[in-house]
């Protein structure tokens, strides 16, 4: 099924070989036009196998973007968002290392194509027409492709489940995407996946009351950074070891500074390891929000959250400081980010089940919006027991897309155990690490996240 060479891929090698921007360019009537210049070629990452052929180029929003067609291609395109978001503005580079992380499916055979997106910050829309331009990009200058799937890892996720919304044949003129695979997914919108950053704002000011000093002009938490103020990541971190001494080991940090970093671990549930970066998304993430994209007011709330798990857990609530979601910038936010569940093609996920930057908990919330949808029967989820939030294992990721690609082109559903027996073999060609768990279930977000009041 992965190497035989049917007559849909014969005829995209040939458009790649000879016919480059000759290709149909179908109906397509969203971001991705004909005003867009042809890439040109680049020397590949060295991640990759040496005979692959790459194109870059800056979209006509300032988006850059780079694609890898291996010599071997299966006529199989992976569109891919990536995570973050980055605050920064787009740089060729950011395009090169997610090639290099994502070599795997090059190596695999798939064509790849990524783009920086156009701006840095949280705006998923933005990020979703972005990759929808690629794709059009790819379809006049380089091949039509067999198969599309979008493939989102981490935030990129949410982009993807959002592209997968606007950009159907409905909208589009043609069914732009064959597919979804979403890995690591923060996959509950802004509205909800960011809740604990709020909480942990709140419950690190009430134990260490140094962001901002008490001496520093005060300003509400759940705005993450006022939009003018000049702390950097590196003076954030410094602060956090002065209080919680993450940038030791626990051994030698004070009883003081120890028991606050367990009780951040146990109120919030993450690990210590992760306390820095939560922390850094909540500072700088959360202004990007507030002050670029929901008019000035913030969509984080805590109000009604109940925190447990510290040593005195009435203290805790009735100190921490107490914030009301804006209604208007929360509907604002919940439009540019939030899952609707209305997916018309198969959706496949996969999670490792300690994933202390994207929970599990995440996946079932994403459940619950895809059923409620009507696209519950399109989304299979899957789990491991190894892994990292930045990147699982090297088979694991062409087993989910042989997987997934049998789904589409075969009509059989995929199970978790399917996959799970579907890695295995990848296990030869790419070295070990399947680790699928079939049984698992995730618990709901709220066995996680305390509920709170929402506008």
């Amino acid at each position: 099924m992965h190497v035989r060479l049917h007559a849909a891929r014969a005829l995209a090698l040939v458009a790649l070989a000879g016919c480059a921007g000759s290709g149909p360019f179908g109906g397509l009537r969203g971001p991705a036009t004909s005003a867009e210049a042809a890439p040109g070629a680049v020397a590949c990452p060295p991640a990759v196998p040496g005979t692959t052929r790459c194109l870059a180029g800056v979209d006509s929003l300032g988006a850059y973007y780079l694609i890898a067609v291996p010599a071997s291609w299966n006529g199989r395109l992976v569109l891919h968002a990536h995570g973050g978001p980055e605050l920064g503005p787009p740089s060729a580079a950011r395009a090169a290392e997610d090639l290099t992380r994502w070599a795997i499916t090059v190596r695999a055979g798939y064509a790849w194509a990524g783009s920086t997106f156009r701006q840095g910050g949280v705006a998923v829309r933005a990020a979703a027409e972005d990759t929808e331009r690629l794709r059009g990009i790819f379809l006049r200058h380089v091949a039509t492709p067999a198969r599309t799937i979008l493939h989102g890892q981490s935030w990129g996720a949410g982009v993807a489940v959002k592209a997968a919304e606007m950009f159907t044949e409905s909208t589009v003129g043609e069914q732009p995407y064959d597919a979804v695979l979403l890995t690591s997914g923060v996959l509950a919108g802004g509205t909800r996946s960011y809740d604990f950053r709020t909480d942990l704002r709140v419950v690190y000011q009430y134990l260490c009351n140094n962001h901002p000093r008490p001496d520093e002009p005060g300003y509400p938490l759940n705005f993450g950074l006022p939009a003018g103020a000049g702390m950097t990541p590196p003076q954030l971190a410094a602060r956090v070891n002065e209080c919680l001494a993450l940038d030791k080991p626990a051994a030698q940090r004070t009883p003081e500074q120890q028991a606050k970093v367990e009780a951040v671990e146990r109120v919030i549930r993450i690990p210590a390891g992760s306390i820095q970066s939560h922390l850094s998304w909540g500072t700088f993430h959360f202004r990007d929000v507030t002050s670029q994209r929901t008019g000035g007011a913030s969509p984080f709330g805590n109000v009604g959250a109940r925190y447990t798990g510290s040593a005195d857990d009435a203290a805790l609530n009735a100190g921490v400081q107490r914030y009301r979601a804006d209604p208007v910038a929360y509907q604002r936010f919940a439009a540019d980010t939030d899952p609707t569940g209305h997916i018309p093609v198969p959706v496949l996920s996969v999670k490792w089940i300690d994933d202390p930057t994207a929970f599990v908990e995440l996946d079932a919330y994403f459940r619950s919006v895809m059923e409620a949808g009507g696209s519950g029967p399109r989304l299979v989820q899957t789990f491991t027991t190894r892994g990292t939030h930045s990147y699982i294992s090297d088979p694991t990721y062409p087993a989910l897309l042989a997987e997934l690609l049998r789904w589409v082109e075969q009509g059989v559903k995929p199970t978790p155990a399917s996959v799970a027996a579907a890695c295995t073999p990848f296990e030869a060609p790419f070295g070990a690490g399947c680790s699928f768990a079939p049984g698992y279930t995730p618990p709901a977000l709220e066995s996680r996240v305390p509920a709170r009041e929402r506008p």
